[in-house]
């Protein structure tokens, strides 16, 4: 697919660059969607591009929804404001065919409101949307409280098919929407014009969590999680009573800043996951950059993602049940794994190398802007 960046008005015979509108993703000071903020619209000015951020308003609740990401009302909140200044750009003739119009949430009702106004004024923008999660994912919180209501489903088809580009961090993630949004896998043959697998812009990692690197290592054992039902907490929990010998710390019962989190993954030997909803993992690649060895469940996005040596078998973690029935096993392997930590070191630091190449740099996304 050819997208034009330069757009000829030929009245004038004035030529104007395409801009770029980045459409944010409300900021949460402790995830990644603060660093995302100043990043995303950095990355794209050094490719040369003119960036513009939409952003909502600043006085939002900032407290998310427990378990969840944001919070439910207050992103609603922000993302109608920024639907009204999409609307006044357009009135005020500042949006130009060609221009490009990034939603790094791709869960966007905003993305209907452009497509209206760029097609009924005449004015074909190209339009980006970075998927995260959504009612096709059954342990999502749409998946688990709205599940497959005819709103949302068709909803999430309509957003879908508004944008040109959909991107997504995992093969695992493209296979779960289609088959549970769009039919089946066949549709991902069927639109990959539309479907890109790509890297999220995770670049800005490596120096963030370079000061970590190199502390000192304590026998620590991290959950760096969210506290919610598909992230099986109770394991790791249960985990600790039966691993006294180390300290078992679940990252969200302390208030923790940025640079206190990042000091826990620095001094930690272990981060561990009992994950029943992963697309991508952004912890565990924190982890691994620091020297904390990810243990995952071969299932989700980490079974692309993670050499078997990082991997322990899904059944073992699968549900409670299943857990008790394979609990000393995997007790058996978490002893092993702190006992040859140093042996382990070397090929954690290869994984972090593979896992920015593949997963955490934005590459394919600025691809389909350069062009």
């Amino acid at each position: 697919m050819v997208v034009a960046t330069l757009v000829t008005k030929v009245a004038s015979h004035v030529i104007t660059m395409a801009k770029i509108y980045v459409v944010d993703i409300e900021a949460v000071e402790t995830r990644y969607t603060a660093q995302w903020q100043s990043h995303v619209p950095e990355l794209l000015e050094e490719q040369g591009h003119e960036v513009h951020v939409i952003s909502g308003p600043e006085d939002i609740p900032s407290a998310t929804t427990p378990g969840a990401f944001l919070n439910f009302g207050g992103t609603n909140i922000y993302k109608s404001r920024q639907v009204e200044t999409i609307g006044r750009l357009f009135c005020d003739g500042q949006v130009h065919a060609g221009d490009h119009f990034i939603f790094t949430d791709a869960w966007h009702p905003g993305i209907i409101n452009l497509k209206y106004m760029s097609e009924l004024l005449g004015i074909p923008v190209i339009t980006h949307g970075l998927w995260h999660a959504g009612s096709y994912d059954p342990q999502d919180f749409l998946g688990r409280l709205v599940g497959g209501k005819p709103w949302v489903r068709h909803a999430e088809k309509s957003f879908f098919y508004a944008f040109d580009f959909n991107y997504f961090a995992t093969d695992f993630h493209i296979d779960l929407f289609c088959n549970n949004l769009l039919g089946s896998a066949v549709d991902k043959e069927l639109y990959s014009d539309k479907i890109v697998r790509t890297g999220w812009p995770m670049e800005y990692m490596q120096d963030t969590l370079a000061p970590y690197k190199g502390m000192a290592k304590r026998d620590l054992i991290l959950f760096p999680h969210r506290i919610a039902p598909e992230k099986q907490v109770e394991i790791f929990r249960d985990l600790a009573t039966h691993l006294p010998e180390y300290e078992f710390v679940v990252c969200q019962d302390q208030q923790l800043n940025k640079d206190e989190y990042h000091k826990l993954l620095g001094e930690s030997k272990i981060v561990f996951s009992a994950n029943l909803q992963e697309t991508l993992g952004i912890s565990c690649y924190e982890g691994a950059i620091v020297d904390a060895i990810p243990m995952v469940p071969d299932r989700l996005s980490y079974t692309e993602m993670y050499s078997a040596q990082f991997k322990y078998p899904t059944e073992w973690t699968s549900n409670w049940d299943s857990y008790l029935l394979h609990r000393d096993e995997l007790v058996k392997h978490i002893r092993h794994t702190m006992d040859t930590y140093e042996q382990i070191v070397p090929f954690n630091r290869s994984l972090a190398e593979h896992l920015f190449s593949e997963f955490f740099s934005a590459t394919d996304i600025l691809k389909n802007i350069n062009v």
